[in-house]
């Protein structure tokens, strides 16, 4: 029993060793079996036997009490006695030991798991942030470049603008032009009436004057 736990004991340590300090690939490799103990009956299988090593501690330092109050009853405790405290007090001692450093063991591995997943959100928040900042330099040239058309478009639109204003300007100027040359065109018009008239009036008055000439010889 006790060379068990001395072995036990010793793989305990081991195992903490490499927890604590990083060699090659081993840490990695204490994890996931430690990852794969934790799975499926893993942890009743730890349990069980965490109860029965506590069982038999408890039952250990009983002994020992019992062994103690033996010896304070008689005075002294025989050799065999103190064999058996002895014994009983190793083995207490080691089942102790041993339950503290599976409990570091447990603690350990939730924290370095903890710490992995961690640094390994981690690095997705910096990928992220490395693409977010590109995005929004990107954003920035997008911006400068909308920002420049926009201007570009302004001036056009300006310009656009003025020559819309000029032409309506031509076009109200050509307009009043139109209305000039009507009412010359309507002014000539009339003055054509009037001398066609007089014209048919000097024709009428010709023609009467050659009927009286006519008369008269």
């Amino acid at each position: 029993m006790i060379q068990l736990l001395f072995l036990v004991l010793f793989a305990e340590g081991v195992l903490v060793f490499l927890l604590l300090v990083k060699i090659g690939p081993l840490r990695d490799l204490v994890i996931k079996s430690l990852d794969q103990l934790k799975m499926g009956k893993g942890p009743a299988t730890v349990k069980t036997i965490a109860g029965t090593m506590s069982v038999i501690l408890l039952s250990s330092l009983m002994s020992i009490v019992k062994i103690q109050n033996k010896g304070a009853k008689l005075g002294t405790m025989s050799p065999m006695d103190q064999v058996l405290w002895r014994t009983h007090l190793l083995e207490a001692s080691l089942m102790g030991f041993t339950l503290f450093l599976g409990f570091i063991i447990d603690r350990m591995h939730h924290y370095l798991r903890k710490l992995i997943n961690l640094r390994s959100n981690a690095g997705s928040s910096k990928e992220e942030l490395e693409r977010l900042q590109k995005e929004k330099v990107q954003l920035k040239e997008n911006e400068e470049k909308a920002s420049k058309e926009i201007k570009k478009l302004k001036e056009e639109i300006s310009t656009l603008a003025e020559n819309l204003k000029k032409a309506k300007l031509e076009c109200e100027e050509k307009d009043k032009r139109v209305e000039t040359a009507e009412v010359h065109v309507a002014s000539l018009q009339k003055q054509a009436a009037d001398l066609l008239l007089e014209y048919d009036r000097l024709l009428e008055d010709n023609q009467n004057l050659q009927a009286q000439a006519l008369g008269r010889a």
